[in-house]
């Protein structure tokens, strides 16, 4: 039984995470602005925010969100408004030089600071908020008992964090590296109007959100 329910979250989880969404752009965004090592700690700590989201599962909480329109219209604009400092950010990256060593690049940006941009990114993912609100409430059985569910939360944690470490190090390949980074900042402005248009989304949902309760 557990075995099957485990192939479903596994495959539902890949599929998640592979379409590209606000951890994709904020991965790639620092990899190719930072370097390899900075996009792994951004890495780990997309996949440790998704602890956020198996707790809150694990407590409950998602069906308070699904109750309570007005939770969600908060974590709604929270994200938008996260997304769109991010975003905006990007988009006003310059012309780089040469490419610099991958210590002077990291040294732009440390590893602490890397870690709590990718947690906070994955932390505030309304997507992921819904995944995990679908997840424990229309996949996961009631009756799964709560250690399972946790195990579940953790493999998906590991897998997340290992994906986008695998993203940072496939778009820091020396050849790679070298040939977009005189094209980086057109990347980085790229990512940063994606970013831009996913916290505009965010907030156009918000806004309708917003209307619903305020119509009753």
């Amino acid at each position: 039984m557990y075995l099957r329910e485990f192939i479903e979250i596994a495959v539902l989880h890949f599929l998640a995470v592979a379409s590209p969404g606000p951890d994709f752009a904020v991965t790639a965004r620092y990899s190719l602005a930072y370097g390899r090592r900075i996009g792994r700690w951004v890495a780990l700590g997309i996949g440790a925010g998704i602890l956020i989201h198996v707790a809150y599962s694990l407590l409950g909480v998602t069906l308070i969100v699904h109750r309570y329109q007005w939770v969600y219209a908060t974590l709604l604009l929270l994200g938008a408004l996260y997304l769109g400092w991010i975003g905006w950010q990007a988009i006003q990256a310059q012309p780089r030089q040469q490419v610099p060593a991958a210590a002077a690049a990291a040294g732009d940006l440390s590893r602490r600071k890397a870690f709590r941009i990718g947690f906070i990114t994955n932390g505030l993912n309304v997507k992921a908020t819904l995944f995990f609100m679908a997840l424990f409430t229309a996949v996961i059985s009631p009756q799964t008992p709560t250690w399972i569910k946790t195990g579940y939360g953790l493999y998906m944690a590991v897998a997340t964090g290992l994906w986008f470490m695998l993203l940072a190090t496939a778009l820091t390949i020396g050849p790679v590296y070298e040939r977009i980074w005189r094209f980086g900042h057109w990347l980085d402005r790229l990512m940063g109007a994606i970013l831009l248009l996913l916290s505009a989304k965010l907030i156009y949902d918000w806004w309708h959100v917003i209307q619903v309760l305020v119509n009753g």
